[in-house]
C-alpha cells in the first residue's frame, strides 16, 4: 500500500442482523408455516489459520532472496502457493500473467462455482512486497487473510446467492499495475457484474487499536462496522483512494470498500517480518472479511462447520 496517514472520522455504528422468528399458529386447524429466512453468519475462523499462512510467505522470501516484490522469484513462488492451495479447494482457477519494468508478473484469481455469476462480490489483496524486505504486513497479511477466507467458503462447501471471486495482485507496489491490468482486460459487460469489491492491505499489524474502513461507500463500510462494533473494537474512516487496488475498480465504477490496521513503524523496511504482526490482529481482519464474504454472497446459514486451525508449514 502507498503509506497513507489522512485519516476522516466515522462514528462507528453497529448494526445487528435481524432473524424474522414466525410461530406456529395453534388448533387443529393449524397449517405449515414457511422456514424461516436462513441466518447468514460466517464461521468462526481460527487466527492460526491465516497466520500459517503469512509464515509460508515469510519462507518464501527467506528462501529468495529476503524479498516477494515483482519480478523476483519470491513473488512467482508466493504466487504458485496461493494459486495451489485454490486449486485443491476445488476453486477455478487463473494465474493472469503481465509484463512490467521489463518483468513478468502474476495476478491470481479464483472463482468459486456456486452462485450467480451475473452478481460478483470480489475480495482482494495485493501479493507482492517491496525489495526491502519480506512484506509480511504489506501485504502477506492481506493475503493470508483472503485466502483463508476463500478455503473457509470451500470447507462450508458454500452455495451464495452471488458468485464469490477472490483476486491476488501483482505489482501494486509499483502503481497498482497488476489489477489495473485485470480491470482494464474485462470486457465492460463483464465490469458491471461486480457487485462490490473489497480491499485488504496492511491487515496485521501489532498493537491495533482502531481499524481503518475505507471510506468510499456507506453501505459497504457499514459491514465491516458490523463486525468490529460486535466484537468492541473501534473504528474510523480512512481515504485511501488511489493508494491501494480498491481504486482500480472504483475508477471502473464498482462499489468498493476495504479494511486496514494501525500504524505499522516497519512499513516498507526489512523489518517487515513475521514478528511485525500480530495473530490476535490478523484474526481480526480474516474473520471481518468472512463476516463481508458471507453477508453480501448471501450464503445461506447451515450447521456450524468445525474449523481445525492449520499447522505452520514445515
Amino acid at each position: 500500500m502507498k503509506k497513507h496517514r489522512s485519516l476522516l472520522s466515522a462514528a462507528a455504528l453497529g448494526a445487528g442482523l435481524l432473524v424474522a422468528l414466525t410461530g406456529l399458529p395453534g388448533g387443529a386447524s393449524a397449517q405449515s408455516a414457511k422456514p424461516a429466512a436462513a441466518v447468514l453468519q460466517a464461521p468462526e475462523i481460527p487466527p492460526a489459520n491465516a497466520m500459517a499462512h503469512a509464515r509460508q510467505f515469510q519462507s518464501i522470501a527467506t528462501s529468495n532472496g529476503g524479498t516477494r516484490a515483482h519480478g523476483r522469484p519470491g513473488y512467482r513462488a508466493s504466487a504458485d502457493y496461493v494459486k495451489a492451495k485454490l486449486d485443491a479447494a476445488g476453486f477455478q482457477t487463473t494465474l493472469q500473467s503481465f509484463t512490467h519494468q521489463g518483468a513478468t508478473g502474476y495476478n491470481v484469481i479464483a472463482d468459486w462455482p456456486h452462485g450467480d455469476a451475473n452478481q460478483t462480490v470480489f475480495l482482494g489483496a495485493h501479493l507482492d512486497g517491496v525489495t526491502a524486505g519480506p512484506g509480511i504486513n504489506d501485504n502477506a497479511s492481506g493475503s493470508s487473510a483472503v485466502l483463508e477466507v476463500a478455503l473457509a467458503v470451500a470447507r462450508a462447501d458454500a452455495r451464495p446467492t452471488k458468485r464469490l471471486r477472490f483476486g491476488w495482485w501483482g505489482a501494486e507496489e509499483l502503481g497498482l499495475i497488476g489489477s489495473k491490468y485485470y480491470v482494464s482486460r474485462l470486457p465492460a459487460a463483464d465490469r458491471r457484474k461486480i457487485s462490490s469489491y473489497l480491499n485488504f492491505d496492511m491487515v496485521g499489524a501489532k498493537n491495533t487499536r482502531t481499524w481503518g474502513i475505507y471510506t468510499e461507500s456507506a453501505s459497504l463500510g457499514a459491514t465491516f462496522r458490523e463486525y468490529f462494533t460486535a466484537k468492541g473494537l473501534a473504528t474510523r474512516g480512512i481515504n485511501v483512494a488511489g493508494r491501494s487496488d480498491h481504486s482500480s475498480f472504483a475508477n471502473a465504477g464498482v462499489e468498493v470498500s476495504g479494511i486496514s490496521s494501525d500504524n505499522d513503524p516497519c512499513y516498507h523496511q526489512r523489518c517487515d517480518d513475521i514478528n511485525n504482526i500480530a495473530e490476535s490482529v490478523l484474526g481480526h481482519a480474516t474473520n471481518a472479511a468472512a463476516h463481508a464474504a458471507w453477508k453480501l454472497a448471501g450464503i445461506p446459514g447451515r450447521v456450524p462447520v468445525p474449523v481445525t486451525p492449520l499447522r505452520p508449514a514445515a
